[in-house]
């Protein structure tokens, strides 16, 4: 099993389409809204797992954070993710006051959400070492 950080940067490495320096392991292209399918709801389920409930905009704010400049969210991104997580029962919603006193939507994940990330993380923790094998790169 790889440490979660290599699993971290394999999916930030694969949200980013523009591949232009695989071998340094840096892009230094404009960043890439495309996500890869379930990419983005296993970023969603482990922010909202590590830091509690959030409003949308500091969901994606933080992804951004953590893909240190490789990856861009916007609302058409992030909102219908949220939509999509909370009607798989995986994410709850309340409407809340934000830091700048406006009314927003904070987000928080469920029992089952939870158990989801679980799932994902093993799966996402399995294609980072498989992809590592395949790229000739040691796994330990």
């Amino acid at each position: 099993m790889l440490p979660i950080n290599m699993a971290w940067d394999l999916l930030v490495l694969m949200a980013n389409r523009s591949l232009g320096s695989w071998e340094l392991g840096v892009d230094m292209s404009p960043p890439s809204s495309e996500v890869p399918y379930g990419a983005l709801d296993l970023m969603v389920l482990k922010t909202l797992d590590t830091m509690g409930a959030q409003h949308g905009y500091g969901i994606a704010r933080r992804i951004e954070q953590m893909a240190e400049g490789m990856l861009a969210l916007n609302q058409g991104t992030i909102y219908p993710a949220l939509l999509r997580l909370e009607q798989k029962g995986w994410i709850e919603s309340d409407w809340g006051i934000s830091e700048n006193n406006r009314r927003a939507r904070f987000y928080s994940i469920t029992r089952s959400g939870r158990k989801q990330l679980a799932i994902e993380a093993d799966l996402w923790s399995r294609t980072v070492a498989m992809m590592s094998r395949m790229l000739g790169e040691s796994s330990s």
